[in-house]
């Protein structure tokens, strides 16, 4: 089995590489390559990839190349984990938007758009160049924002499947506070990629006992704490919600704490310095501490789960992934790509039926589907335009003064990466 990692000079690939070598048995992996223009990148984490796996005991071959062509020949998955204009246009997307009173974050808002314009193009480029090379390879896509990507290439007729690690970071902590394994616990979540909803916690499957009322109860605090949300929301929702809706739930006292302190961008950045020192370390063959602070837990395992069960092998039965809604929400288009649990195997996911959902909840999931709609619009046929009535539409945006001032910031910021401009 050949997999290729596009954007393998990312500093978080050694975690996924500890996945593979970890996981070797349910994904068998011969040879895996790491594609990446950033050759001199490449050659320090190709480096530290072929020491894991040489400690781990994996038999397979880890090698490298800035061609992309050359990299995808072959391979029966590739992975997509690609960041246009790197930590520098994430550091713009985080700041510009808080100059009008808006949320700066890199999946949502305004600077969410700005990212998929960034990156929409150059995905379905490489789409193209991976269907030309070998057809029947399945596209796992983890670059964000991974909704609007991966409607972008089912749109486009590729065999793609988006990934995130919100849903199996939620699973394994709500697993350590129930004492059962991962594996015993099934997640009843709904929503779109970046805005989903834990409305059930099961033991045993879809059909085991659901002990959410359980876990706030005992754990709520903590679930509190680590949401950042009050405890008596979640007592009065009842679910739990992903982090990113603290965005929409309490915008404004966010939008305050952003402009306090240097942008998540400027943190991973300087991480990524002192990641880069240590993977030239001759001596080192594991992932290092400090890449749990860099984002991403768990995406090795769950990448490796879904590659596994696309390609025929191991992995989950049923995994949280991002796919055409397909009639699954009835209240939202059938082309619309949702984040919720599916069958998965060598057809590809198939989503499992979903509980009615809350008005609470659809309303905003229909609101930010509308948004995706025309921000995917803007990415393939670009004008201003169509930048403003995205951010019109976006529910963290709305107001016509805002939507303008950020499409002329969103313009001057990303006129390098956008071809219309």
């Amino acid at each position: 089995m050949k997999l290729a990692v596009v954007g393998g000079g990312s500093t978080y690939t050694p975690e996924l590489i500890d996945g593979f070598a970890r996981l070797r048995d349910t994904l068998p992996i011969e040879e895996l390559v790491l594609v990446d223009p950033a050759l001199d990148r490449l050659e320090l984490i190709g480096g530290l990839a072929r020491r894991i796996f040489a400690k781990q005991g994996h038999p397979g071959r880890v090698t490298t190349t800035d061609d992309l062509d050359a990299g995808v020949e072959g391979a029966d998955a590739v992975l997509l984990q690609l960041r246009v204009g790197g930590q520098a246009a994430r550091n713009e997307d985080e700041t510009w938007p808080l100059e009008c009173g808006c949320v700066g974050q890199e999946t949502t808002g305004a600077g969410g758009l700005a990212k998929a314009l960034r990156t929409v193009p150059v995905v379905l480029d490489i789409a193209e160049r991976v269907r030309r090379a070998n057809p029947d390879a399945w596209i796992i896509d983890f670059t964000n924002p991974v909704g609007i990507v991966t409607r972008a290439l089912l749109q486009a007729g590729h065999k793609a499947v988006g990934l995130c690690n919100v849903a199996i970071g939620f699973q394994r902590k709500f697993a350590g506070m129930l004492g059962v394994t991962p594996a015993d616990v099934h997640l009843d979540h709904v929503g779109l990629n970046h805005l989903t909803w834990e409305t059930g916690v099961r033991l045993g499957g879809p059909e085991g006992e659901n002990v959410l009322p359980k876990l706030l109860a005992e754990h709520g605090d903590t679930l509190a704490d680590t949401l950042r949300l009050p405890r008596d929301i979640l007592d009065r929702l009842g679910v739990v919600p992903s982090y990113y809706l603290r965005y929409f739930y309490a915008h404004d006292e966010v939008v305050r704490e952003l402009g306090t302190k240097p942008s998540r961008a400027a943190e991973v950045a300087e991480m990524e310095r002192e990641l880069l020192k240590m993977y030239g370390d001759p001596e080192l063959d594991e992932k290092p501490a400090l890449l749990a602070k860099r984002g991403g837990a768990y995406y090795s395992e769950a990448a490796v789960d879904l590659a596994a069960s696309l390609l025929g092998g191991g992995g989950s039965t049923y995994q949280v992934v991002n796919t055409y809604n397909r009639g699954t929400l009835p209240f939202l288009p059938d082309d619309a790509v949702i984040e919720v649990q599916a069958a998965v195997g060598h057809a590809g996911a198939t989503p499992l039926p979903v509980a009615p959902v809350d008005p609470l909840y659809a309303g905003l999931m229909a609101n930010v589907t509308a948004y995706e709609d025309l921000a995917l619009e803007a990415a393939l046929r670009g004008g201003r335009e169509r930048v403003f009535r995205a951010l019109l539409a976006h529910p963290l945006v709305g107001q016509y003064a805002y939507a303008e001032g950020l499409t002329d910031r969103l313009i001057a910021h990303n006129r390098e990466h956008l071809a219309w401009a």
